[in-house]
């Protein structure tokens, strides 16, 4: 039986500033393409630390969201269970990718979860959303390697202190 990894102050200060990111006000015209910044940094986590590989976290993290967000209970719980196991069942190819093809990977990663979302919206005769809307997988894949670089510098940053 394996040993939970202790928690990481890195790690939940980067949840922390993604919820916070999701929670910011943005003008009207840019609010549909806001980046899912939950989804990066869960991406991440599961990607090179392998910290949030239960689907569990995955699915309190999405309530916790749906909670703050106001949106249907359950909704980014799912989109993110999806993501988690999508994201651990091709972690090991998804690794060694060079960057610009695991930015790619990532919009895959984000396209899916519109698809996920739109279901959702369908099965609640809410209405469709603005083109717009489709434009936050590819923000998130641009600022990917960025968030990669970001959260891979600080991960160091908190080993070399634990040392």
């Amino acid at each position: 039986m394996s040993r939970p990894m202790p928690v990481s102050k890195v790690m939940l200060l980067s949840l922390l500033g993604a919820l916070v990111l999701t929670l910011m006000p943005l003008p009207d015209e840019l609010a549909p393409a806001r980046p899912y910044w939950v989804a990066l940094v869960v991406i991440y986590w599961n990607l090179e630390a392998g910290r949030l590989r239960h689907l569990g976290q995955a699915f309190g993290l999405g309530l916790l969201l749906d909670l703050l967000t106001g949106t249907l209970l359950g909704q980014h719980a799912l989109s993110l269970i999806v993501i988690s196991y999508l994201t651990e069942r091709f972690r090991n190819r998804l690794r060694f990718f060079p960057p610009w093809q695991q930015a790619a990977a990532v919009m895959a990663l984000l396209f899916n979860d519109r698809i996920v979302q739109l279901w959702v919206i369908g099965l609640t005769d809410d209405a469709w959303p603005h083109w717009s809307w489709w434009l936050a997988p590819l923000i998130g894949m641009i600022l990917w390697p960025w968030l990669f670089l970001l959260l891979d510098r600080l991960r160091q940053l908190e080993r070399l202190q634990k040392t």
